[in-house]
């Protein structure tokens, strides 16, 4: 199946995205990780788009979408993605996230409710106040020093090597390549995540939801139970073995997962 790129111009400037599907069937949009790109859903996109019309977008200021010189937020990158709806003339999505693109998904639900039917939040952290107080204690995630010799180029890869699988070279060079893109702010994602205040948002998502839990992802797996509570609505569905890239990881297994999801709601 056929996956068509392009931009839309919106209040930040040009955004990128890429879909596939038939373009009257229901949406799913689907949002990245940071410091990733659409490219993280490029295997997933033909699976969903066999019965749906499949988007991913580049989050402002991520992959080739412009950030229009405004400041990095779940709030401002919330606004966005309903603006590229608006702009494929999409009433109402089914939004699918992952990691940081989970805690955008659920501020698109508590801030656009009528935009959005239904949520899966993949290896999403519940960002509240334990989790602010627990990420301003830890060193940046991803930024390395830049080297004339370029080894900040493997101290890159080594940062993450730890939780990705092993023999799957093909995904940290996936990363790597997205993380060069943004350039120094390679941490704008992580410090975005880190300064939401999701206690104060969750209450209002009353869309029906899905917490897919990557068994193998230290970050995000804890989070579930957490997220749960604050979800009744939702249930947790386990991948076995998932890690930190979930959805260029194991792509069959995450799209099914969607589209089972998707397929029992009203």
């Amino acid at each position: 199946m056929t996956i068509r790129r392009a931009f839309a111009d919106l209040s930040v400037g040009q955004v990128h995205y890429a879909a596939c599907g038939d373009a009257s069937a229901p949406a799913v949009l689907l949002l990245h990780q940071s410091p990733r790109s659409w490219a993280e859903y490029r295997e997933v996109l033909p699976l969903i788009g066999v019965r749906y019309r499949a988007i991913a977008m580049d989050t402002a200021g991520f992959g080739d979408s412009s950030d229009g010189g405004m400041p990095a937020s779940i709030a401002q990158w919330a606004r966005v993605a309903r603006e590229l709806l608006d702009a494929l003339g999409i009433a109402q999505a089914d939004v699918v996230g992952h990691h940081t693109g989970g805690v955008v998904a659920v501020e698109m639900a508590a801030a656009f409710p009528g935009r959005v039917r239904s949520l899966v939040l993949s290896s999403t952290p519940y960002a509240g106040e334990s989790f602010r107080v627990a990420r301003a204690q830890r060193p940046p995630i991803d930024e390395v020093a830049p080297s004339d010799d370029g080894s900040h180029l493997a101290a890159l890869w080594q940062k993450r090597q730890a939780f990705y699988p092993p023999g799957r070279p093909d995904l940290l060079e996936a990363f790597v390549l997205d993380a060069l893109k943004v350039g120094h702010r390679v941490e704008e994602g992580h410090n975005a995540v880190a300064s939401y205040c999701m206690e104060e948002r969750i209450g209002r998502v009353t869309q029906p939801a899905l917490i897919i839990r990557a068994t193998g992802d230290p970050f995000a797996a804890p989070h579930a139970a957490e997220l749960l509570h604050h979800l009744p609505q939702a249930r947790i569905v386990d991948i076995e073995g998932g890690m930190v890239p979930l959805p260029d990881q194991m792509p069959e297994a995450f799209a099914q997962t969607v589209l089972e999801f998707l397929s029992a709601l009203p």
